[in-house]
Order: C-alpha cells, then structure tokens, then sequence
C-alpha cells in the first residue's frame, strides 16, 4: 500500500527557511517521480517542484533560485529546502508521486500524479 506522510511546516517569518520531509512507504522512491504542490485557500493547486526517477530536477519559476527538491533513495524520503519565504509562499504544501516517468523538463501539472499524502501547512508571516 502507497503512503506518502509530510512533516516539517510551520510557521515563520518572511525571510525564513523551512525544510519539508516526505516519508514515502509501499514503493521504491528510485523508480517514482515525485514532486511538491501546494494550495493556497481559494486557489488551485499547482506544482511547486519535481524531481524525476534519474534525480533530474525542475522548480515553478515562482520558487526558484530559492527552493531545492531532493529524494534520498536509500532512505525513501522526498525533501523540499524553503529558503527566503515570502508571505505569498503560504499554503497547504502536499508530496506526490507517479509511477510514470517524467522528463524532469516541466513541472507538471497535479492531474498526473497518482498519490498524494495529507499535507502539511506552511505560513510565512510578513
């Protein structure tokens, strides 16, 4: 059975850094794509980052320059680094994964990715 648990947010400062934790149980994190999305209330979801099954890498030109995705295969854990967080970056921030390949090109859209963990709130005050 897939399970995807997040942990790690909380609530900061702009300015401030957070790191995500993703522990994924039931596959392989080598042979997943996996990513971060987030959702604002009101909003839709939408990607954040992506990192594919060779560790290709891919960021919203929101975050970039300031967040870094990583996955630990041997530990079968998916991570997102947060760095200088803007009050704009505030949402519900969710782990997913895919057993398809990505290309590691685009983020893609949260439509195709298959599952999905509960989520964990993010607040970045200003």
């Amino acid at each position: 059975q897939v399970q995807l648990v997040e942990s790690g947010g909380g609530s900061v400062q702009a300015g401030g850094s957070l790191t995500l934790s993703c522990a994924a149980s039931g596959f392989t994190t080598s042979t997943f794509c996996m990513g971060w999305f987030r959702q604002a209330p009101g909003k839709e979801r939408e990607g954040v980052a992506l990192v594919n099954q060779v560790g290709v890498t891919t960021y919203a030109d929101s975050v970039k320059g300031r967040f870094t995705i990583s996955k630990d295969n041997g530990k079968n854990t998916l991570s997102l680094l947060m760095n200088s967080l803007k009050p704009e970056d505030t949402a519900m921030y969710y782990c997913a994964a895919r057993a398809a390949s990505c290309s590691g090109r685009v983020v893609l859209p949260p439509k195709y990715f298959t599952e999905w963990g509960q989520g964990t709130q993010v607040t970045v005050s200003s």
